[in-house]
């Protein structure tokens, strides 16, 4: 049963990949046209600049279409346009997203796509997760301690901080902390993700978990009062279910109702939220990483916006939506396991 479930929902995530990638294709293919014949006219001015005093200039005009033609076909701006759509969706099924028109590796200097989104998603991963785990874990348990003391003097100030906090821009809150801890206190860098010169050796890796404080330090702030929140909505409707009174009427200690019966019932959906939270982080945030000076996905993203670079905003897109759907279908699968009852729903 459970096999049939497996090759259900992986079957279910690639189709719904590649439909969306198709999608992808379709919106981009105006605009990359677009993009894509200034670029050739440019380039094709560029490599002609120099033999204007030639003169045989049909030899020259011979040349520049004879180059046109060239990258015309290598943009697959010689077919129509339902052919460009499928042909660019199929490059990019094959992990095959072509070259940038702007942009380089850091590290290769190329201009190949894949190369360029990725030695750019470890950042984002790095910045992202810290930041999730820890605000798991500080919303987990302040979560806890609001749940059982449900309408005390904590659970409404907490309350009332988490709607202040939810109200506060990303962006103004992110500067504050870059003001205090940067150039009030002086003990953390503003942005960036290493130090210039660059440090080598174990220096390095201190160098960066430095640079990553206090983006985390943010992020954490910002978010972890309202998954505390959160918990606590879902704990409480668990303290409520039936086998939670038989437990405290048979004596079992408050710790162990608490930890072991009701955390048990609750964790699947408050593991969810992690997991979701992580997935969409993969894409990277905008805001932060341009107020860091964080070079990750979001930053990139808009990069490529303002460079009209679409080759890397469409890699940029296509694998990041991969990853997305990929950490999706395995949450399913991990749900269809610990669940008989979903695989049982699953089959209709």
């Amino acid at each position: 049963m459970y096999r049939n479930y497996f090759i259900k929902r992986i079957l279910w995530g690639v189709i719904i990949y590649v439909i969306l990638v198709f999608c992808f294709s379709a919106i981009f293919d105006t605009m990359l046209e677009t993009t894509a014949i200034s670029q050739i006219e440019d380039q094709i001015r560029e490599a002609t600049r120099g033999l204007t005093d030639v003169r045989d200039v049909a030899e020259i005009e011979r040349f520049r279409e004879m180059m046109r033609e060239t990258l015309y076909h290598a943009y697959y701006l010689d077919v129509p346009q339902w052919q460009r759509i499928f042909l660019r969706g199929f490059d990019v099924l094959t992990f095959d997203f072509g070259e940038s028109m702007m942009m380089k590796s850091k590290v290769t200097q190329t201009k190949d796509v894949w190369q360029i989104v990725v030695e750019t998603i470890p950042n984002t991963v790095l910045l992202f997760t810290t930041a999730i785990f820890c605000d798991v874990i500080l919303g987990l348990l302040l979560g806890l301690k609001k749940a059982q003391r449900a309408g005390g003097i904590m659970d409404k100030g907490t309350s009332i901080i988490t709607m202040a906090v939810y109200g506060i821009p990303t962006w103004w809150f992110a500067m504050v902390t870059i003001w205090i801890f940067a150039y009030v206190f002086k003990i953390l860098p503003s942005g960036g993700i290493h130090s210039t010169p660059v440090p080598t050796g174990i220096s390095y890796y201190l160098d960066v978990l430095k640079h990553l404080a206090l983006p985390v330090i943010t992020l954490v702030l910002i978010g972890f009062w309202g998954r505390a929140y959160l918990t606590r909505n879902i704990v409480l409707s668990t303290l409520q279910e039936d086998y939670i009174m038989a437990a405290r009427a048979r004596g079992i200690p408050e710790r162990n109702v608490l930890y072991g019966h009701t955390m048990r019932s609750a964790a699947p959906p408050i593991m969810t939220m992690a997991v979701l939270s992580l997935l969409v982080s993969v894409s990277g945030a905008i805001i932060t990483e341009g107020v860091f000076s964080w070079s990750g996905m979001g930053r990139l993203y808009w990069s490529a916006i303002e460079m009209n670079d679409i080759p890397v905003l469409m890699g940029n897109i296509c694998i990041t939506t991969a990853l997305y759907i990929a950490g999706l279908v395995f949450l399913d699968l991990i749900y269809g396991l610990l669940d008989p009852r979903i695989r049982v729903m699953g089959r209709r």
